[in-house]
């Protein structure tokens, strides 16, 4: 899996996000582009913000047992997998805000680096590892971006 804390890395997934406009659609799924957008910037948003609550013992102990693993390795998302309820983003949003948000996102993570995000608490999944965090970012945005083609 490549390394979204390289500064190369994180310059071909902008290049790649720098490739959708308004009219782009999916090759698979009812997300439309900037939905899309914002729905990737919400695993960032849960890493940097407090906008999303923390999901209560029970259900992180759910979320640590049976999703986690699947969210961190190695191995492609299926297409037209379920959607955690805060990932889902239903009404419509501005392109070109949210395309900023998620280069932001990108270019702060890069910034910010490995040493970071070793053993950051994830609201999910708890304490994570760096090489966690690559995956669960990278991964998720590369499965999105090949959704739409780019």
């Amino acid at each position: 899996m490549k390394n979204i804390f390289h500064p190369q890395i994180v310059q071909e997934l902008i290049d790649r996000i720098n490739k959708l406009t308004p009219e782009t659609t999916p090759r698979w799924g009812i997300m439309r582009v900037d939905q899309m957008m914002a729905h990737c910037c919400v695993a960032y948003e849960m890493a940097y913000t407090n906008k999303h609550p923390k999901p209560n013992g029970f259900m992180r102990f759910l979320l640590k047992t049976f999703v986690k693993n699947g969210v961190v390795n190695d191995k492609p998302y299926p297409r037209n997998a379920r959607t955690a309820p805060a990932f889902i983003i239903a009404e419509r949003k501005d392109f070109e805000t949210e395309k900023a948000r998620l280069i932001g996102y990108l270019e702060q993570t890069r910034d910010l680096g490995i040493p970071h995000f070793e053993g950051k608490e994830s609201l999910s999944f708890g304490p994570l590892t760096a090489e966690e965090w690559n995956s669960l970012f990278y991964k998720h945005l590369d499965h999105h971006l090949t959704q739409f083609g780019v």
